[in-house]
């Protein structure tokens, strides 16, 4: 007894994958924190003050995710991870050779231990770009 298929998962699939790879036209000004609210508002179900509630909350999560004593990392999934990094601190060196002027000597002074914050772009993000 060979057992059919249900065509329901199939028209599931389509239908996903089209909302997926959806034809958006390029912009050619860049948008304002107004502009993107709207936009953003217009093409959900949400109003203008949910999304601006949104993303004051996505800055949020993000803070407490990358300040000191956290995890230091935040992934927005897909898009982009945010990193600190330690930078630690660096000793002064005396009479070191000058590479702008050969033959002289400089003193570097100390610089001490900082933390910095890296974004890297994830395969959605620089697909974006191709």
């Amino acid at each position: 007894m060979a057992v059919k298929k249900s065509p329901k998962k199939a028209a599931t699939r389509t239908k996903a994958s089209s909302v997926a790879k959806r034809k958006t036209p390029a912009i050619q000004k860049k948008y304002t924190k107004t502009e993107i609210l709207n936009e953003i508002a217009q093409n959900s179900s949400m109003s203008k003050k949910e999304v601006s509630t949104v993303l004051e909350e996505l800055g949020v999560l993000i803070e407490r995710h990358i300040k000191k004593r956290a995890v230091g990392e935040f992934t927005l999934p897909g898009l982009l991870k945010i990193k600190s990094v330690m930078r630690p601190a660096r000793p002064a060196r005396k009479n070191v050779p000058n590479p702008f002027r050969p033959g002289e000597l400089m003193d570097i002074p100390r610089k001490p231990a900082s933390t910095r914050v890296k974004v890297l772009p994830l395969k959605k993000l620089k697909e974006f770009a191709l």
